[in-house]
């Protein structure tokens, strides 16, 4: 079994007299997780959120019902929590009146969106998110040589856990996790009236991955206002489908200051949405997966790390631009991402060193990307 990075972070926080809260995407791995954590305990309580008994139970239920309920155990697991209603003001319940009870809760897309934790929790909860498998991960698992190699296979089939653990089967299970759990979340939430708006937006968005992101431009291309366009956005943001990146502004007068770039959080589901599974070497889009690949996989270690560097891309008015500013301890470090490693040798804009001399720049190609993402 693939080790996870967060274990590290959550297994001290056991009978904390806290409420654990695990987000992510479905079938990222969450319940696989926590089973591996408590596989050697007899005293867990496992209840699905999917489940009408689950959710008939927590309907009405009182806090001496809860005590007598979970007198034998001492965690309690609730996967898909976000399936309950009021399910904010039941772990509370469980949190106030059971304490010696670790409350565990999963919950995939609408759980954060719908803000159904955050406010009854206030003070009594730690969230994590768990996203696919990284290159760190698959490092530790395999090694360093093998994991190098794999990138352009990871670049078509990304790196969900099921992908990864069925070699031979990516295209069935991409298919499967594309169809019928990327949207299952989505779709169901209140607000959401033209589903198949939402079905061709997310195409869009994977055919502008390393280009600026204009809501107007897609808005028309999917017969869309561009208000709609930024809400499904940050839906999809917020279901742990894309992510965006802001320009970054500081000093010049023609830096952009409102654009935004949007990247996917796996290449297999981006592949897989518009429907090209090639290899590397037949695509013209290889660029731009390469981009993608690198700024997830480190936008996931910075999440894992709990870290405070603020991440966005630089570009000017006359199209000079560096694909990832990273700010962190007051320092300001750019990167260029270029598949082709005989472009190593880039060098950053002189409007950009200019205005910040201070700033660190490298190029990363495969030669070197184990230096950004470990």
């Amino acid at each position: 079994m693939i080790d996870r990075t967060i274990e590290q972070s959550i297994a001290p926080l056991l009978h904390s007299q806290k409420a654990i809260i695990i987000m992510g995407a479905r079938q990222v791995g969450k319940s696989t997780l926590l089973s591996k954590m408590l596989s050697e305990r007899n005293d867990v309580l496992w209840l699905n959120g999917d489940d009408p008994d689950t959710q008939t139970l927590f309907q009405s239920i009182t806090s001496t019902r809860l005590r007598t309920l979970l007198a034998t155990y001492r965690i309690v697991v609730i996967d898909e929590a976000q399936r309950i209603n009021d399910v904010g003001l039941r772990l509370k319940l469980i949190t106030d009146q059971v304490p010696d009870v670790q409350v565990i809760a999963t919950g995939s897309s609408s759980f954060d969106l719908a803000g159904k934790v955050s406010e009854p929790l206030t003070g009594r909860k730690r969230e994590f998110t768990l996203f696919p498998l990284t290159f760190a991960e698959m490092v530790a698992h395999t090694n360093l040589l093998d994991e190098l190699r794999l990138l352009p296979h990871r670049m078509v089939y990304g790196y969900y856990p099921e992908v990864v653990s069925t070699p031979g089967d990516e295209n069935a299970v991409l298919k499967e996790l594309a169809s019928s759990y990327l949207y299952r979340d989505i779709l169901s939430l209140d607000g959401i009236g033209k589903p198949d708006k939402v079905v061709r937006l997310v195409q869009a968005l994977a055919y502008q991955i390393g280009s600026q992101v204009s809501y107007n431009e897609v808005g028309q291309l999917i017969g869309l206002d561009p208000k709609t366009v930024e809400r499904y956005v940050d839906i999809l943001e917020k279901s742990y489908v894309v992510f965006r990146l802001g320009s970054f502004s500081r000093n010049l007068r023609n830096e952009l200051k409102q654009s935004r770039k949007i990247y996917f959080w796996d290449l297999g589901i981006r592949n897989a949405v518009i429907g090209n599974l090639a290899q590397v070497e037949s695509r013209t889009d290889v660029g731009a997966l390469w981009e993608n690949l690198c700024i997830a996989e480190r936008m996931k270690q910075l999440n894992y790390r709990d870290s405070l560097a603020h991440s966005w891309f630089w570009r000017t008015q006359q199209q000079k631009e560096i694909d990832y500013i990273e700010e962190g301890n007051g320092q300001l470090h750019a990167f260029e991402f270029k598949w082709n490693e005989r472009k190593g040798s880039v060098r950053p804009p002189a409007a950009f060193v200019t205005a910040y001399p201070d700033a660190t720049f490298q190029v990363v190609t495969p030669t070197n990307v184990e230096e950004f993402l470990l």
